[in-house]
């Protein structure tokens, strides 16, 4: 462990229901804080949980794929080489509405752990809390991208 702030190590991996991730850097940014780097892989009709951090911000970068972001209740799609900011306390997530893998490159700075998650909407039945009014406006994007994830999936089938 590189401090009290992070539970990652480099090698570190997972499978959840949207795809996998791999911790590819770990270490101390320039400021003093925790880093993690992590590859995601979000499979095509997928997407994350709408969450936020309130001890981290996040720096995404896409290699591969088209990949939809939702980011303080505006939508915008990513192409590869385009990265965007998630600044500490920002509703977000990643969904991926094409039909070929998104590869990104996640780097957090700050506290990097599992438990900074707050979830506020979630496809895959894991806990959620109660939105604010802020929230709201991010969470309509989010049923949106569910229903056009619908629409993906029949046209595909």
């Amino acid at each position: 462990m590189i401090g009290q702030n992070s539970d990652y190590k480099i090698g570190d991996a997972d499978r959840r229901p949207w795809g996998s991730y791999v911790v590819t850097g770990v270490g101390k940014a320039g400021d003093g804080r925790d880093y993690c780097e992590k590859e995601i892989i979000i499979a095509p009709g997928q997407i994350l949980s709408l969450q936020s951090h309130k001890l981290r911000q996040e720096f995404w970068t896409l290699r591969e794929g088209s990949l939809t972001v939702i980011r303080d209740s505006e939508r915008r799609v990513l192409d590869p080489g385009q990265s965007i900011d998630i600044p500490v306390g920002a509703i977000h997530c990643m969904a991926n509405l094409g039909i070929v893998a998104c590869v990104v490159t996640e780097r957090q700075e700050g506290t990097c752990r599992e438990d900074d998650i707050i979830r506020y909407s979630d496809v895959y039945n894991r806990d959620t809390v109660q939105a604010d009014a802020k929230v709201e406006e991010s969470i309509v994007l989010y049923q949106q991208v569910l229903e056009d994830i619908d629409q993906l999936k029949k046209n595909i089938a």
